[in-house]
């Protein structure tokens, strides 16, 4: 199940976790913040920000991914660990121009934020609105 596994609570008995159905893609590096902008303009891109040391946190992530509901080809889901990528973190303020916080769930679309929300209000963000 790897890294993504761990963080989301794998169970190491081989069975397919729930948490496990979103296409998660690493954010780690500062130029995907272009490619997500440019991919934006023809589906919707997600960004979910989380601190692995906070229990808020985690149980924010466990609700978002207990409701994950879409298909893969509807969205691209960027998972971003901020204490291993704080620069990214940084970043994602700076060219979005919205406040960190953590949790934080961001969408973008044609290049720009039109929904972000933090804690446990990500949990009832309706993704399919963003589609």
């Amino acid at each position: 199940m790897g890294i993504f596994g761990n963080l989301f609570g794998g169970n190491g008995s081989g069975e397919k976790e729930k948490s496990s159905k979103i296409p998660w893609i690493p954010l780690t590096d500062e130029n995907q913040l272009e490619e997500i902008k440019s991919k934006s303009n023809s589906k919707a891109q997600f960004i979910f920000k989380h601190s692995t040391t906070c229990g808020i946190s985690r149980m924010t992530l466990n609700m978002f991914t207990q409701n994950y509901t879409l298909e893969e080809e509807e969205a691209d889901f960027y998972f971003l660990d901020l204490h291993q990528n704080r620069n990214v973190s940084n970043l994602v303020s700076e060219v979005f121009q919205i406040r960190h916080e953590s949790p934080q769930l961001l969408i973008v679309k044609e290049g720009q934020v039109v929904m972000h929300d933090s804690h446990g209000a990500i949990a009832d963000v309706k993704l399919e609105d963003y589609i």
